[in-house]
């Protein structure tokens, strides 16, 4: 279903006509990328925080094993979305020069929520002791994840910007007209049930390995 729908709305966003809006032109269709992205990441580090709630409370290292897989395949959307929004930057508000990133509040917010889950996963590679560093990983994630409406939406929004929804104005404008919505929801649906597919087998492959390693040790 997810691979359909996937499938779907990229025809339907190659091929749909779409408002010519100023500067933007063509451009406009990365919406169906870029904000899906973002908010296959926030579903992500939302999923991450439940499980690292959970570990905390039972010591289960399969919530353990969840949590970190939801993080690190958020990262993964992060880091796309970053990617497309720099690209789509540079074709548009900063057409005719070299400029790729030019720490537009926004960006830069973005940025620093990536690599704070970036430093989620260099917490947990320095602690050796599995049960210390499910616990204590586990209270960083929600710290973790308390920071995200406050930098992806909060604090872009009080702040000038050249993105959209900066000083309280509507992400959605001219270029969200009802055609381009038709493939845009279907678009976030995607997405995010791509993140999830990628977020199970990536579970079940840690906790076959996990298996495994612990069937070894008992042989050895």
């Amino acid at each position: 279903m997810t691979l359909v729908l996937l499938g779907a709305f990229s025809f339907a966003g190659t091929w749909l006509n779409i408002p010519r809006v100023a500067m933007l032109e063509h451009t406009a269709r990365n919406l169906y990328f870029h904000v899906p992205m973002w908010f296959t990441m926030m579903a992500l580090t939302a999923l991450s925080a439940v499980h690292a709630i959970q570990c905390l409370q039972t010591n289960n290292p399969v919530s353990d094993i969840r949590s970190s897989t939801a993080a690190l395949v958020a990262i993964v959307f992060g880091l796309l979305g970053l990617a497309t929004g720099s690209m789509w930057a540079r074709f548009t508000w900063y057409e005719g020069t070299n400029i790729w990133w030019n720490f537009d509040p926004k960006q830069s917010m973005a940025a620093v929520q990536v690599l704070i889950y970036g430093a989620y996963f260099a917490l947990r590679g320095a602690l050796d002791d599995p049960i210390k560093r499910a616990r204590i990983a586990a209270v960083y994630n929600i710290f973790a994840f308390v920071t995200v409406p406050f930098l992806l939406y909060v604090l872009p929004r009080q702040l000038e910007s050249l993105h959209p929804g900066a000083e309280g104005n509507p992400a959605f404008s001219d270029i969200t007209d009802p055609i381009m919505r038709v493939v845009f929801y279907p678009a976030v649906i995607g997405f995010i049930g791509l993140g999830w597919l990628l977020y199970t087998q990536r579970v079940r492959l840690s906790r076959a390995s996990t298996t495994l390693q612990s069937i070894l040790r008992k042989n050895l």
